[in-house]
């Protein structure tokens, strides 16, 4: 493993932190980024962590040349506090980064405060598919003056919804999902992606400029509309209840669910409950197993079932444990949800 930070004291503590895992070590460390490059050259590290913001060259150039030229597992350490700082490390998890850590604490030696979440993170990019990532990895394309069909009514209860989970790689496969989605699209879409307080709005503006339909980040009490896409919020686990004008969005800071919070398994069962046939589960790349148990839910409630396919995942935990414990009607890749989602609402229509 790489270390890349323009701290010699946070390069420290990383290697003191990181020393004190079993299956991890360093084997070499970066103060800039033309260094780091050079050393992924010479050292090819399975992983390497990545300080966003450096001088002479930031993270992002940095993260760009080597995925370009030795492409490995990138996870990015972040100290963003602010819009700008967020948006500079969802802008990285585009460019094909794994994950990210936020290094709150760690300028005051504080490894409590750090080693769990990296340790999480340098397990997701132990398993991630380099392949996959690198191959998939473009550039951020909004929609720019593209032709827009028209659009749902405003503010019309949704009588279909779409749940998405994803976890690790997630965001860069929500950009592929909801770029297909079509502006006349007539379900609402409700999105569970593993990731902290204070990302999750950003990642919402991001996926807004890449499709027509509005995207938010849900709020408690929110009136599940065709045509939106809700984004649970880091921090809340997310779930819909049935009101006396359609399904409203609830939220709740309650016990971690697989260790994460937001967790998609409340979402799909909610889902599941109050619209039966009329969903469709979606679980995407990502570690571990939700979305999983939530998805069989989906499907023994008559709605249908899309995993990512193995291929074109950063990391395939949760869409394998999605297949092995609820199958699944279409594996598909990102890029390929938006079209499978409509085709089997449509085949519940023509059922009914």
């Amino acid at each position: 493993m790489l270390i890349v930070d323009d701290s010699a004291l946070i390069r420290t503590v990383l290697r003191d932190v990181i020393g004190g895992m079993d299956g991890f070590e360093v084997i070499g460390t970066a103060s800039n980024g033309r260094e780091a490059i050079d050393a992924v050259k010479a050292l090819r590290p399975g992983i390497v962590t990545l300080d966003v913001e450096m001088p002479e060259l930031d993270g992002l150039a940095t993260l760009a040349a080597i995925m370009r030229d030795s492409p490995c597992a990138v996870v990015m350490l972040s100290g963003a506090e602010t819009k700008g700082g967020v948006d500079l490390t969802l802008r990285a998890l585009e460019l094909g980064a794994v994950d990210f850590v936020r290094k709150s604490g760690v300028s005051g030696g504080e490894q409590g405060a750090i080693g769990g979440r990296l340790r999480a993170a340098l397990l997701a990019a132990a398993a991630t598919n380099v392949e996959a990532v690198s191959r998939s990895t473009g550039e951020f394309k909004s929609i720019g003056g593209r032709p827009v069909r028209t659009k749902p009514a405003p503010g019309a209860p949704a009588r279909v919804v779409v749940a998405i989970a994803a976890s690790t790689g997630g965001p860069r496969a929500l950009t592929d999902v909801v770029t297909g989605l079509p502006a006349d699209f007539d379900a609402a879409v409700l999105v569970v992606q593993h990731m902290p307080r204070g990302f999750t709005e950003g990642l919402a503006r991001r996926l807004a400029q890449v499709t027509p339909l509005a995207v938010v980040e849900a709020r408690d009490g929110d009136l599940v509309t065709q045509g939106k896409v809700f984004l649970a919020p880091g921090g809340s686990h997310m779930r819909v209840v049935a009101g006396h004008d359609g399904g409203h969005v609830t939220l709740d800071d309650g016990p971690t669910i697989w260790g994460v919070r937001p967790a998609a398994d409340p979402l799909f069962v909610s889902v599941a409950q109050l619209y039966g046939d009329a969903s469709v589960g979606v679980v995407l790349t990502g570690m571990g197993r939700d979305g999983s148990l939530g998805l069989m839910a989906i499907r023994e409630a008559g709605g249908g079932a899309i995993v990512q396919d193995e291929a074109s995942s950063a990391v395939y935990g949760m869409p394998r444990e999605a297949l092995a414990t609820a199958g699944a009607d279409r594996t598909v890749a990102p890029l390929g949800v938006a079209a499978a989602a409509s085709e089997l609402l449509a085949r519940q229509r023509v059922l009914k």
